[in-house]
């Protein structure tokens, strides 16, 4: 009886022990899945998610925060959020001149084959470039001084819209609308690459600029009849 007894004990101390020993390994394995599974984040950047030790793909350093799945998903809303709040006044306030400076060259061009139909063309697409341009984002302290070079570069694109055939009459008034573009570019720069070009001759002998994109010296203001008459000025 006694030895029933011992054995009885033994089989309940080891039916325990065998039972501790699959709890821990279960413990392990439901530990290991949940690390596999889990994701970590750069600590630089923690906007890049991977599995732990592996290599953020902006610095290259290994992941090792942990980011439980409900704070990833309202880190991305937030970011998203963020995103378009920073975007949305930089695209509603942007202002540039490439657009003027674009419809100028094709001005320029035309007058420096000799079109005075395609300068008139061009001077009225110029004329309602100035029309159309957003001046939401220009700086208020530089507000003033585009709406007075514009103002007056307006004019001018009117006049040589408004007067095919006479070619003569658009290069006078090409001469003060390309000062009014230089203006333009000096205050507000631009993304071409561009120059400004002299010719000695134009404007009775007094000279005059004009931009041009090409290192090719062309004159507007005498066409074919003095076509490489000038020098590159500067760059701008």
């Amino acid at each position: 009886m006694k030895n029933i007894i011992l054995s009885s004990i033994a089989c309940a101390f080891l039916f325990t022990a065998c039972n501790q020993k699959n709890k821990q390994a279960e413990a392990v394995n439901s530990e290991t899945a949940k690390s596999s599974s889990e994701l970590y984040a750069c600590s630089m950047h923690p906007e890049i998610t991977g599995k732990k030790g592996e290599a953020c793909s902006k610095c290259g350093m290994e992941l090792t925060e942990p980011v439980s799945e409900t704070p990833k998903t309202e880190t991305k809303t937030a970011t998203i959020f963020t995103t378009e709040s920073e975007v949305k006044p930089v695209v509603s306030s942007s202002f540039a001149i490439d657009g003027i400076v674009s419809s100028y060259l094709k001005l320029k061009n035309a007058l420096i084959k000799d079109d005075s139909k395609g300068a008139a063309n061009a001077g009225k697409i110029l004329y309602a470039t100035f029309n159309s341009v957003n001046t939401g984002g220009i700086n208020p302290k530089l507000k003033a001084e585009y709406l007075d070079i514009t103002g007056d570069a307006k004019e001018h694109a009117e006049h040589i819209g408004d007067n095919p055939g006479k070619i003569d009459h658009q290069r006078e008034h090409f001469v003060m609308l390309s000062k009014d573009i230089n203006d333009l570019i000096k205050t507000f720069g631009t993304k071409q690459k561009l120059y400004q070009d002299y010719c000695p001759m134009a404007d009775e002998g007094k000279g005059a600029i004009w931009i041009s994109e090409t290192k090719e010296i062309k004159n507007p203001y005498y066409g074919s009849t003095m076509l490489t008459c000038g020098s590159i000025k500067k760059t701008l």
